[in-house]
């Protein structure tokens, strides 16, 4: 089995790649798409062969795919980037690599996506059966254009796809917790987010790289307990702002995800439950 893996040097895929490599079996290979080959050096060493090219250039992409048997899409451009990058990143370069993918015989793709496609809460647990719903301060380019990958993705034909919807990712150095602040300071202070570890993330990838019968399937990927705005200060060590604790949560279920579905049909079980549980092990 050859998997190829995009989007290798951000904050998931720098951290996935290297656990997909370590637990390859006997002719099983992996491949990354990069744009810069140094920053690849870390992988080779790792034992990946590295594809260098840009996953809009269709001649990248036929090097990228051939002989491949399931692709792991995890390149995105978020929040802060012109929407034209975001449209062309996360929508436009995801079809063209499944289309490619589709025309070189690959066996299954699986993308990486968002939870904010939910949009607005729905007074319970987010499901994957939830339509999408635009609406909510974090609904943007960045949302839009995954939910619309998500939709031309599952209607390919010929191609195992599956789609993992990821909430907030923390852990093992990744700046995510600090920079929450930036928009968590104006919340209420029980107002609440899901987050997942990146051990966890890596987990749900596999499970949906390797599952029969998953095909056509979205997964919600998060841990068991959301955190508040209070517990984001308190696990940066910085005080409430004036007034958090007088101020209410006008959707108390935005961005709160079941994982009823990838616990039942692929025996997820988040490593880390709690980002309390991460802190104490040391693996923030």
């Amino acid at each position: 089995m050859l998997t190829l893996v995009t989007g290798t040097t951000g904050q998931i895929g720098r951290r996935f790649v290297p656990r997909l490599l370590a637990q390859t079996g006997p002719g099983e290979r992996v491949r990354i798409l990069v744009r810069d080959a140094a920053r690849a050096e870390r992988f080779a060493e790792l034992g990946a062969e590295v594809v260098t090219g840009d996953l809009r250039d269709a001649e990248a992409l036929g090097k990228a795919v051939a002989g491949v048997d399931a692709v792991v899409n995890v390149a995105a451009s978020f929040r802060g980037v012109p929407d034209e990058e975001a449209w062309a990143v996360n929508r436009d370069a995801a079809v063209a690599l499944a289309q490619a993918a589709r025309t070189a015989g690959v066996q299954r793709f699986v993308q990486v996506s968002t939870g904010l496609v939910y949009g607005l809460g729905r007074g319970r647990p987010l499901t994957e059966d939830d339509e999408i719903r635009p609406g909510g301060e974090m609904w943007g380019a960045y949302t839009e254009s995954k939910a619309a990958a998500e939709r031309e993705l599952l209607a390919l034909d010929g191609l195992d796809v599956r789609i993992a919807r990821l909430v907030f990712v923390y852990g093992e150095g990744d700046p995510h917790l600090a920079q929450s602040l930036r928009w968590a300071g104006g919340w209420a202070s029980a107002q609440r987010l899901q987050v997942v570890h990146h051990a966890d993330v890596a987990q749900g990838l596999l499970r949906l790289l390797y599952a029969p019968g998953a095909a056509g399937r979205v997964y919600n990927v998060a841990d068991d307990a959301p955190v508040t705005a209070l517990d984001l200060h308190e696990l940066n060590g910085v005080d409430l702002p004036v007034g958090m604790a007088d101020r209410t949560d006008p959707d108390p279920w935005s961005g709160i995800t079941s994982t009823r579905r990838i616990r039942r049909e692929l025996g997820y079980r988040p490593l880390y439950p709690t980002v309390w549980a991460a802190r104490d092990a040391g693996a923030l």
